[in-house]
């Protein structure tokens, strides 16, 4: 693609291999969506009447949905990094009668989308949320899929005599209504090998090591093309649970959660303060072990970040590929915006000769409160 920056393609069923010199020399881009609950990918091929892949590929089944996995990988100063690793979902033609426009597109989602497609019924009997992730997990590993699942501060075991938790959707619905009930987030992370994946269920963590520091407004030092931020007032909210009073479990007692996240402190000197209140209304049926895990859920979870940024960058320009769920340093946006934000949702934009991204940052709080940012 570039000097010091390759693409590497594998697609077919179950172990993707090399793409063949035809598929390369017709892809014309590749999107990469990476961050979000769930990542996916998009390629776009140039086709015609006499291709290789109108006339023998595409109808042999070479990108046919759900059966075909996908990997991109770019290998950027020498050091391989795996965008994703997915299933393909859909396909769209888009014939032509103007000559070179005729157009092929594969867009896919990462190995969750394979989570989400049988609907089991199935006990869990003596089973907590953690045995219950790993249960559902196992058969994945398959696919390369590697568990990494954080338990529960609290234990919520129900005896086998008194009943059993259940499943009646499909994997994936299970592990989001796991996830929320814990104050967790779940995703799976492709590498850092190639047919390598992490399943990850806990809280939601930001890698603290800050990346290099996205630059505007320096002149020769800026690293950015555009950049821009929001502060929504709105944003933040005051949770308050109610429980009953542990001696005669008649009084309800509300009890505000504070607004705060034990694994994502503010990033900003001056914190946004929460605009709203809201009751939970999802306790009535949970035994005491249930509520506190709530409770503690949520002060995993923490509060929606009140600024958000968003903004594109040239990846040889800024020296690297910005990660998401990690920190970054932003320079030059001003007293009020400047200093460290976590990366929310990068979207790498591939062509020949081009290599951008667009991202999208979070935090609460204007006025840095670290002193130095990385260069």
């Amino acid at each position: 693609m570039l000097n010091g920056i390759n693409l590497t393609l594998l697609i077919g069923p179950a172990l993707p291999i090399p793409a063949p010199t035809a598929v390369i020399e017709a892809l014309i881009s590749v999107q990469v969506n990476s961050g979000g609950e769930r990542s996916g990918f998009q390629l776009v091929f140039a086709v015609s009447s006499q291709s290789l892949l109108t006339n023998t590929l595409l109808p042999a089944g070479y990108f046919d949905p759900i059966t075909t996995r996908v990997m991109i990988i770019v290998t950027l100063n020498g050091i391989p990094n795996v965008l994703i690793d997915g299933i393909v979902t859909r396909q769209e033609m888009s014939p032509s009668s103007e000559p070179g426009q005729a157009k092929l597109t594969i867009t896919g989602e990462d190995l969750s989308v394979l989570m989400d497609i049988v609907e089991l019924k199935r006990p869990f009997p003596g089973m907590d949320d953690t045995l219950q992730m790993l249960t559902i997990l196992a058969p994945y590993a398959a696919f390369g899929v590697i568990p990494l699942v954080t338990p529960p501060l609290f234990l919520n075991f129900m005896s086998p005599t008194k009943g059993y938790k259940s499943q009646d959707s499909t994997d994936l619905a299970h592990i989001k209504k796991l996830a929320a009930r814990n104050g967790y987030v779940f995703y799976v992370e492709s590498g850092p090998l190639p047919g390598q994946n992490l399943a990850y269920f806990g809280p939601n963590i930001r890698l603290p090591i800050p990346q290099p520091a996205l630059t505007i407004n320096m002149d020769a030092h800026s690293n950015v093309d555009s950049l821009s931020f929001s502060l929504n007032g709105l944003a933040k909210e005051v949770l308050i649970v109610t429980v009953m009073d542990p001696i005669t479990h008649k009084i309800p007692i509300p009890v505000p959660i504070p607004n705060i996240s034990i694994f994502q402190p503010p990033l900003g000197a001056r914190p946004t303060p929460p605009a709203k209140v809201r009751f939970a209304k999802e306790v009535a049926g949970e035994d005491p072990p249930g509520v506190v895990n709530l409770m503690v859920g949520q002060m995993l979870k923490g509060s929606a970040n009140a600024i958000t940024g968003s903004g594109s960058l040239d990846v040889l320009r800024y020296g690297r590929a910005l990660r998401a769920r990690m920190v970054v340093g932003v320079r030059g946006a001003g007293l009020a915006y400047d200093g460290l934000y976590y990366v929310d949702s990068v979207t790498h934009n591939l062509k020949h000769g081009e290599y951008k991204q667009n991202f999208t940052l979070s935090r609460d709080g204007l006025i840095s409160n670290t002193p130095r940012l990385p260069v």
